[in-house]
Formats: C-alpha cells, sequence, structure tokens
C-alpha cells in the first residue's frame, strides 16, 4: 500500500463516524481541512448549539415575524413550550391515524365507492416533502391509496394528472394544502380539480380534505362547503420544515407508510443532535464541514447524490429547505451578505452519464454530499455476472465516483444508512433541518423567513393586475394596438416589456380572444380582443 493511501486510510479513521442508534454514518475525510479546524469551531459551534436550544424551548427565532420555529416538537411533544401546544399535535397526530383508518376501511368512501387514489393539491414545502416520502417509501403492491400531486399551476401538468385519475374521480380524496388558504398556485389546483369533479358529475366536498391555519380562508371554505375534515398548519411550523406535520403525515398515512416510525427516526435523530460535542453531533459536523469548504459564505454549490431510486427526490427536497432557508441578502444585524448555498443533483448512477465528467474536470465550484444506502433490495439478487450483483455495481460505481473526484481534488462528504425505511427517512429529515439550522447560526441569518419568495408573489400579483387592465383597454377599443400604444394609453411606458410578454402569452391561447396580427417586426405586432 503506498503512502498516500496510508494516509487516506488513517484520515478516514479518524474522520468516519457511526451512530449506530440512527442506523447511519458520516464520512467527512475527503474534505480537505487541516486536523486543528473542528477545534477551530469549538466556539462559534457552543452558539451554534445555545441558539439551537433557545429556539427549541420557544424563543423567537423568526424576529421579522415575531415567530416561534417549533418543527422539533412535531417528533417529540414534551419539547413544546406549552401544554395547549403539546396537546394539539398529540391530538392532531391522534386525529390523522383515525381518519386515515377510516378511509382504510372505507368507512369514509366517495360517491364511487372506498378512496383508492388521493390527490395532493400543493406548493413548495406542501408539495416537496410529501412528493419525497411518497416517493422514498411506497410500494404499489402496499399503498392504501396511490398518491398524486398538483405542485404547480401549469394547466397542461393538471391536465396530465387528472388523465391519469378521472376515471376514478368518485374514489380519489383529494388534500388541498395551504397555511393561508391564499396561495395563488394552490388556489388554482383546488378551482381546477374541482371544475374536474363537477364536470364528472361529483359533488368536491365530499372527496376532499384541507390542511390550512385556523381561521384562514381555506378553513373557512372548508368548513362552508362541508369539507370531510380539516387539520391544522400552525404560524411555528415553516413549509419547508412542515413534512412531519399534517402536511406530510396525512398524505403519508393515507397512502399507508408507517408514520409513527418516521416521527421516531426524526426524534432519534434529534436526540443525537443535540448533544453540544461537536464530534459527537453529526448535525454540527456536517454545518461545520459546510462552513469550512464555502468560506462561510457558500462559494461552493452543493451536489446531492444519493445512489438509491427511492432517493431520487431528496436533492429537490434539501434544494428548497437550504436555498429558501439560507439564501439571505441581509443578516441579523442587517448587514448585506448576499449568504446561501446552492444545491442541486438527483442519483446515482444516473448522473455518471451526464453531469459527473464536469464535476471531475471542470470548474472547481462545489463539493458533493454522497447518499450511500447498504442494503440493496428486499429479498436476494440474482447475479449479473459470478458474485456480482446489481447492487454490487450500483455501491462500485459510487465508490468509483467518490475516488475519481478525490484524485482530483474534489471534496464529498457521504452519509451511508442501512436501508430506506421510515425511520431512515426521519433521521434523514432530521438531520438537514439541524444542520440548516445550525449553519445558519454560524453564518448568523434568519433560516426561518422567505422575504425573496415574498417579493416574487407581489410582482406575480402586479403583472395580473396589469394584464386586466390591457384586457379591459383592449375589450373597450376594438382596434388593433402596438404594446407601445398600449402602454401609453394605461400610463404604463416603464411597463412596455412586461406588456408585451403578456400580450403574446395573451394571444397563443384562446382564453381571452386576444389575437394578434404581424408587424415588420416582433415589437410591431397588433393585439385587439373580440
Amino acid at each position: 500500500m503506498d503512502l498516500l493511501r496510508l494516509e487516506n486510510w488513517s484520515r478516514f479513521q479518524k474522520y468516519f463516524f457511526l451512530y449506530p442508534d440512527l442506523g447511519m454514518s458520516l464520512d467527512i475525510s475527503r474534505v480537505n481541512f487541516p486536523n486543528n479546524f473542528l477545534d477551530s469551531m469549538a466556539a462559534p459551534m457552543r452558539t451554534a448549539f445555545q441558539n439551537m436550544e433557545a429556539l427549541e424551548r420557544g424563543a423567537i427565532a423568526n424576529p421579522d415575524e415575531n415567530r416561534m420555529v417549533g418543527h422539533y416538537w412535531l417528533r417529540n411533544p414534551a419539547l413544546a413550550p406549552s401544554p395547549e401546544i403539546r396537546k394539539e399535535i398529540e391530538d392532531t397526530l391522534i386525529k390523522i391515524k383515525s381518519f386515515s383508518q377510516e378511509i382504510h376501511d372505507g368507512r369514509i368512501r366517495g360517491q364511487s365507492g372506498p378512496f383508492k387514489r388521493l390527490l395532493l393539491i400543493g406548493i413548495g414545502g406542501s408539495a416537496l416533502g410529501p412528493q419525497f416520502v411518497s416517493r422514498a417509501l411506497g410500494h404499489p403492491l402496499s399503498d392504501k391509496l396511490q398518491v398524486f400531486f398538483f405542485d404547480n399551476t401549469d394547466p397542461d401538468g393538471m391536465d396530465n394528472t387528472l388523465s391519469q385519475v378521472k376515471a376514478d374521480l368518485g374514489s380519489t380524496l383529494c388534500i388541498v394544502v395551504s397555511k393561508s388558504g391564499g396561495t395563488k398556485e394552490t388556489r388554482n389546483g383546488m378551482l381546477e380539480a374541482k371544475a374536474a369533479y363537477e364536470k364528472a358529475g361529483l359533488d368536491f366536498a365530499k372527496h376532499t380534505v384541507a390542511v390550512t391555519s385556523q381561521n384562514s380562508e381555506l378553513d373557512k371554505l372548508s368548513m362552508e362547503s362541508k369539507w370531510l375534515a380539516r387539520f391544522p398548519m400552525w404560524d411555528w411550523v415553516g413549509g419547508r420544515t412542515s413534512e412531519l406535520s399534517s402536511v406530510g403525515l396525512l398524505p403519508a398515512a393515507l397512502q399507508g407508510l408507517n408514520i409513527q416510525e418516521i416521527l421516531d427516526g426524526a426524534k432519534c435523530c434529534d436526540d443525537t443532535t443535540r448533544t453540544p460535542d461537536l464530534k459527537c453531533n453529526p448535525a454540527a459536523l456536517v454545518a461545520a464541514v459546510l462552513f469550512f469548504i464555502g468560506n462561510g459564505k457558500g462559494s461552493k454549490n452543493m451536489v446531492v447524490l444519493p445512489y438509491k431510486d427511492r432517493l431520487e427526490l431528496f436533492s429537490k427536497y434539501l434544494q428548497q429547505l437550504f436555498m429558501e432557508s439560507l439564501g439571505k441578502a441581509n443578516d441579523l444585524s442587517g448587514k448585506t451578505v448576499h449568504q446561501g448555498i446552492t444545491v442541486f443533483g438527483n442519483k446515482g448512477s444516473t448522473d455518471q452519464h451526464s453531469y459527473i465528467q464536469q464535476l471531475r474536470d471542470g470548474l472547481d465550484n462545489f463539493f458533493v454530499t454522497f447518499i450511500r444506502v447498504l442494503r440493496d433490495r428486499r429479498g436476494k439478487s440474482i447475479e449479473v455476472e459470478p458474485d456480482v450483483t446489481s447492487g454490487d455495481y450500483l455501491d462500485g460505481f459510487f465508490q468509483g465516483t467518490r475516488e475519481a473526484l478525490f484524485q482530483s481534488n474534489r471534496q464529498s462528504i457521504t452519509i451511508t444508512i442501512g436501508q430506506v425505511s421510515p425511520f431512515s427517512i426521519g433521521v434523514l429529515i432530521a438531520l438537514f433541518e439541524r444542520v440548516v439550522g445550525l449553519y445558519a447560526t454560524l453564518i448568523n441569518v434568519n433560516a426561518y423567513h422567505q422575504p425573496g419568495v415574498e417579493a416574487g408573489k407581489k410582482a406575480a400579483a402586479e403583472v395580473i393586475n396589469l394584464q386586466l387592465q390591457i384586457l379591459k383597454f383592449l375589450r373597450s377599443n376594438k382596434h388593433p394596438y402596438t404594446v407601445t400604444q398600449i402602454a401609453k394609453a394605461l400610463g404604463a411606458e416603464d411597463k412596455v416589456e412586461t406588456i408585451f410578454n403578456i400580450c403574446e402569452h395573451m394571444r397563443s391561447n384562446i382564453d381571452h380572444g386576444v389575437r394578434g396580427t404581424s408587424g415588420d417586426t416582433s415589437f410591431e405586432m397588433t393585439y385587439q380582443a373580440s
């Protein structure tokens, strides 16, 4: 064995950490920090641990909205800062399990019989977590309900989903998920679904459940329309950390997944990652390593590579968790910092045939987080070669890719779990929630608000308002107009580009009766309403 390999083995032994209670290990040996790095992080991590402890006790962790942040209480209600909150969590879990059992037993059924399918309507955190867990743990032979999603306001996407369930709409249960009840994408999906049910001669209310805040628009609508049930969303749980609330537990339970084991895995991980000893805390180790790799500024992208098809959506889930939590212009003192960690990924070994080439030989602007799963499948595998299975190849590709990247001085972290199970999924969810919380303290940002998302919603509302003005003008004036003429008539010369984009979209669809007539250039096209 040459000297380099001996050094690698020695470093691996030093920076490989096993967590038997979690069924997980963490390897940070392929990150190029110096030997004194972890000791140097002891002081800043003490502050992070103190902040996390205060958060779990119910301190105001989101100063912008004067809110507590309590997703940790969801898997351990005893931590809740008041008896009332504890009771709400416990009662909701009982209700989720009871309602799901009534659905499975056929005591609550649709107009065409027992429910066979589930359509979840939500967006962002109200869909990403449920999608990830459904894909990771579901199985067509054991699922109680087959799950589908409306997770965007794309009409074609909704039509595609409806085409798969329309023959069984009368036995399809809908869950509409929106904290405020005013999220436009979810509202639109609800209205599209309602129209489909009514077109099929069905009563939407007899097939629908709300997950929302008390007294929200959706809450009021569900009561007025006498929907099947309502489940709570609390202001102390953000969308991206809501998978272990009603948002994720209800669809998972309805699908037939063991939600108690998911909660047990998350609680066990919380217990482990609550320790203030950096070297015994996997979340703290990951947070510290992220801080090192990105120079405390997120200067490297995180490529998430799970070597398991069931975990394909994990990178998408982590993308929101990290980028919405950490991508902030200002820190907690108001200083402009433009922080964040860019996350992307898909799955191994698929990506060895796509972007691994650049990762090894191209820009060194990333690090990899490998997710390795030891168990290949439930039963025994065939041999694709003598004494070699497909799973052996998958693990070989993981090890080969990790080594090839290391030879090119590309850094990586490896998290290994024994198998994909409800418990291990709970562990992974809790692990990265804690990573984000600790890392946010290290870079001094508020991980629990999303001003950029709200800015985008406001801008979208302005576009819709401008579209209504354009339609009113065109319908009142039956002549063809260029976009510059429309802008002048509306006193919106500073928005002519937006007006052009709106008019192009309207003329490409039959909904509003707007047609266009070509001019000498694209910008001289005229528009009129019929």
